[in-house]
């Protein structure tokens, strides 16, 4: 009966619950074979396959953008030699300083996967070896690796979601394909020769016993081998370990797989990762077993046993991660840590920090790696809201990219056009002031001209939407996650269109001429989202369409943006805007 009352709840369109879901536009749909986007890959492919509708182009000839010639009016949807130059300008430039390698590790945000090998939900969806190659392929440079014993074949630990009814694949399967992408990335540097990979991070979570991390680091060293950093790049490698020297650089990294291994402190806190937190929805069973294996952990430490055997933590050559017993690592240096620790905390442990810490944690991080994760109740693969952690230098904002929503298209805007590594504000690097805002005010103003072909669902049809273009800005301060939004007015196209004045373009086309405005404070990680959605009456509003930019990259003057669908995909669809950002 409940269940039924919550469906019918869902209905009425007064609700609070029915509100919040027509206003849900983190959802993302699942990811799939044809996602390019999330975690920074996004390309810009040949404009001959976009199209620029007849009103845009007209706008564009009143606007003085465009030549009457080059506009191409009397053709429906030709490109000419003008527009094909104005469609390829692009609506962002990464500074090249940002992808420079020659910094230390920490200087660098690392575009990240949280329970990479997941496929959708937290508690019961499939575990796949594919799922890192789809993490790689799409711009992931750091992936997460749950391993367990298996107690059907020793040898051959598994990975898994624990205590849940997630599927379970081979270790070895999940370290033959991230060997695949590394040598299919190494034949297309090859080819190429104006690209080189950048270095993967592996992020191990261990489960197993010492048997099984003793087979855990065989499998590495064997399925790995020259592709695994297994000993420090550096002459005098010992030195840093003992802390008198300063971390490894990016560059020095190579293109090789770099394990993030456990290191464990006296008193440390269990974490609430989705790995060991505990759910209405298990089974008794899975509690009972959970609460069984926590207990047997806690044993283990208290007996002062070898948690992390020596030939798995050494693998761990330039990140050991540390789970803090108490604030030293953000007030001081670290008490009984390893040189160079990784601090591995929730979204929850570090924003209870927040702001009242958020210099001292900026300046911590300017040194020493730091990965946040998805607090343990997001069981549907959603997502933490990652600028606030990147504003004050987190590295490692691992996300769920199981779904294309809101977290990752912002990921995908910090991440585009680079390598998977992006260098860090001076104001977060060594020497910085730990502080981003600059003390000054700027305005952005969005003139939004159309757009042309914008997608349909399968059960849409092109003269029953109302496409508008809503806009959110997003800033490091924000903490509470309410971006200021803006949004143009639905367009309609008119059924007699002798009664409207000017061209009529269909639904797909729609011409909205608007300028949207925000003022905010100046700051290198704010970011602006864009979305196509339709306005309808008494339901949900569907999004069609998804652009996010790092306004740090934005290209002054008119562009074309191209348009991702809601699974991350390319598509025809592009819209025409302009960025003006001044002085307040």
């Amino acid at each position: 009966m409940a269940d039924i009352a919550e469906r019918i709840g869902g209905l009425n369109p007064f609700s609070k619950k029915s509100r919040r879901r027509v206003d849900d536009e983190d959802f993302g749909e699942e990811i799939d074979s044809g996602t390019v986007a999330g975690g920074g890959h996004t390309t810009r492919h040949l404009v001959l396959d976009l199209r620029v509708s007849h009103a845009l182009r007209s706008l564009m000839v009143d606007r003085g953008l465009l030549s009457e010639q080059d506009a191409a009016l009397e053709e429906e949807s030709g490109l000419s030699r003008g527009l094909v130059e104005f469609l390829s300008k692009p609506h962002i430039r990464v500074p090249p300083e940002l992808t420079d390698r020659s910094h230390p590790l920490p200087e660098y945000f690392i575009s990240s996967s949280h329970n990479t090998y997941l496929m959708a939900h937290q508690l019961f969806g499939d575990s796949n070896a594919t799922a890192y190659d789809t993490a790689l392929r799409t711009g992931a440079r750091c992936v997460e690796i749950d391993a367990w014993d298996n107690s059907d074949n020793k040898s051959e630990p598994k990975v898994t979601h624990g205590y849940t009814m997630v599927s379970h694949i081979p270790f070895r399967a999940v370290c033959e394909t991230i060997r695949d992408v590394i040598d299919r990335e190494a034949a297309e540097a090859a080819a190429t020769g104006s690209f080189r990979a950048a270095p993967i991070m592996l992020s191990l979570e261990n489960h197993c016993d010492a048997e099984g991390q003793q087979h855990l680091a065989n499998i590495m060293t064997e399925v790995w081998g020259h592709r695994l950093l297994s000993k420090a790049t550096r002459e005098h490698g010992h030195q840093e370990q003992a802390g008198e020297a300063g971390h490894v650089t990016l560059e020095e990294l190579g293109s090789k797989v770099a394990v993030i291994v456990e290191y464990h402190i006296q008193g440390e806190v269990e974490s609430d990762s989705s790995s060991s937190d505990s759910s209405d929805s298990e089974e008794e069973d899975e509690k009972n077993a959970r609460k069984e294996y926590k207990a047997k952990k806690k044993a283990e430490k208290k007996a002062g046993s070898a948690i992390i055997i020596p030939e798995l933590a050494q693998l761990g050559v330039y990140a050991q991660s540390v789970k803090p017993s108490n604030d030293s690592w953000y007030t001081g240096e670290l008490i009984s840590g390893p040189h160079h620790h990784l601090i591995n905390v929730s979204e929850l442990g570090v924003g209870s920090l927040l702001p009242e810490h958020s210099e001292a944690i900026s300046k911590h991080n300017a040194h020493h790696l730091m990965r946040v994760f998805p607090k343990g109740t997001r069981i549907n693969s959603g997502n933490l809201k990652p600028i606030a952690y990147w504003g004050v230098g987190a590295q490692i904002c691992a996300l769920n990219l199981q779904n294309f929503g809101t977290s990752n298209q912002l990921n995908e805007a910090l991440f585009s056009g680079t390598d998977g590594y992006v260098l860090k504000p001076a104001a977060l690097r060594a020497g910085g002031s730990g502080r981003l805002n600059k003390g000054r005010k700027k305005k952005l103003t969005l003139h939004v001209a159309g757009a042309t072909d914008i997608p349909l669902h399968e059960d849409a049809e092109a003269d029953g939407i109302k496409p508008y273009l809503t806009c959110s800005l997003f800033h490091p301060d924000d903490l509470k996650n309410e971006p200021p939004k803006r949004k143009t007015a639905p367009y309609k196209q008119h059924r007699l269109g002798f009664l409207h004045r000017g061209e009529n373009p269909p639904a797909t086309d729609p011409i909205w001429d608007e300028k949207l405005e925000w003022e905010y404070e100046d700051n290198e990680m704010v970011f602006i989202r864009m979305l196509v959605k339709s306005d309808e009456s008494w339901s949900k509003n569907p999004m069609f369409a998804v652009a996010a930019v790092r306004l740090h990259y934005v290209v002054p003057g008119w562009s074309f943006i191209r348009m991702l669908d809601m699974r991350g995909h390319e598509t025809k669809c592009s819209v025409l805007v302009r960025f003006e950002i001044t002085d307040a």
